[in-house]
């Protein structure tokens, strides 16, 4: 089967949809009978690119701002050289693993990650909802079989849209060789210039956006005891979102006694060291379709409080710690059981291995090239 794929999302720097790009290729290229071929929005070949392109977030704000339509305008450019791809590549079905795909006249594939745009508008730039509300329902009708990371995101795609259950198909997402438990004195030279040592802080990871939920750790984080606080800073590594100002003058404040730490946007191995060497990851989403860093950390060896809500249940299962997404309390407990606790923490880092050990990116890829098949003869 040649299958083209959309890999534009690579572009930019490597958040959750990007790294499901990055590890879906590799891991599809270890199956049988697959040839893909990777469009990255302006050029076709078939290596991924190993970093987004320079100045990305700089020019590509810019060029919103100041070009009417930019979204439009971009969309028209990329289906242009699409399409004479295609045509050249003889391509037996399409792939596209974001929100809405190009025009393609033969099968297509999409993945649909979650419904963010329904459920939490708000966190989506205008222009940009208003290009996914013209072209998701059209695209979710004409996909062959659309892949969702959890039963989750197909239960709310069968509410929303009304699809029929048998056009989805649910491939849980993996976790790259890179998390794993590290042994201690591994980690104390890569997290030096942090400024901290191997079990001595909180980390929460994510872009800063309000569907993040950040300001509940905030909270908690001031509740704790001054000594805890003082031994266990909170380290935040991601970068600037839509909206992030909401939760800026807590942030301030946190990070006005040393107490929290901005990191911005980590290389992957450094997130990985910085996954591994938590005392615990913080996760207290709102809404996720998947929450691909709770089963990185659990695959480090790090345990996770998390929210109840979305689709962390269907990763974390039994290892998780849960919260309400609204009370900074009951966060503050479970951080100092966490850290106070060293049975209670262990038994969790335990069951978070274990747990890990039932995702894999070849079961990912199996999933997915099952679907392609299933959407190549209807």
């Amino acid at each position: 089967m040649r299958i083209a794929l959309n890999a534009r999302i690579l572009q930019a720097p490597r958040t959750g949809i990007g790294q499901y790009v990055v590890e879906l290729v590799q891991a599809l290229r270890g199956q049988d009978d697959i040839e893909l071929r990777l469009f990255d929005g302006w050029r076709w070949g078939e290596c991924l690119p190993e970093a987004c392109l320079p100045g990305y977030g700089r020019w590509s704000g810019l060029i919103k701002r100041c070009v009417p339509g930019a979204y439009a305008l971009r969309r028209w450019v990329e289906q242009g050289r699409f399409e004479r791809g295609v045509t050249k590549r003889s391509v037996d079905l399409y792939h596209e693993p974001s929100l809405w795909p190009l025009a393609f006249e033969g099968p297509m594939v999409m993945t649909l990650h979650d419904l963010t745009h329904v459920r939490y508008p708000e966190t989506q730039p205008r222009d940009r909802l208003a290009e996914i509300e013209r072209h998701v329902p059209r695209a979710v009708e004409r996909a062959r079989r659309i892949l969702v990371d959890s039963q989750f995101v197909a239960d709310e795609l069968v509410d929303h849209y009304g699809l029929a259950r048998k056009h989805l198909v649910v491939a849980p997402l993996g976790y790259s060789a890179r998390f794993h438990p590290r042994e201690t004195e591994d980690l104390r030279e890569a997290l030096r210039p942090f400024g901290v040592l191997p079990g001595r802080y909180l980390l929460c990871v994510g872009t800063l956006e309000p569907r993040k939920n950040l300001s509940l750790v905030l909270r908690a984080h001031r509740r704790l005891p001054v000594s805890i606080r003082a031994h266990y800073p909170l380290l935040i590594a991601g970068m600037a979102g839509w909206k992030s100002e909401g939760f800026a003058e807590e942030l301030a404040k946190g990070m006005a006694d040393g107490g929290v730490r901005l990191l911005g946007y980590q290389s992957d191995e450094s997130l990985a060291e910085l996954v591994a060497g938590a005392r615990m990851l913080l996760f207290p989403s709102l809404y996720e379709g998947f929450g691909l860093p709770v089963l990185e950390a659990m695959a480090s060896g790090t345990p996770v409080i998390l929210t109840d809500r979305s689709a962390l249940p269907e990763v974390a299962g039994s290892a998780g710690t849960y919260i309400d997404a609204d009370d900074e309390n009951v966060c503050a407990e479970a951080i100092r059981c966490l850290i106070e606790d060293e049975a209670v923490w262990q038994g969790k880092r335990a069951a978070g291995l274990r747990r890990a050990g039932e995702f894999s990116w070849r079961r990912c890829a199996e999933i997915t090239v099952d679907a392609y098949r299933q959407a190549l003869v209807g």
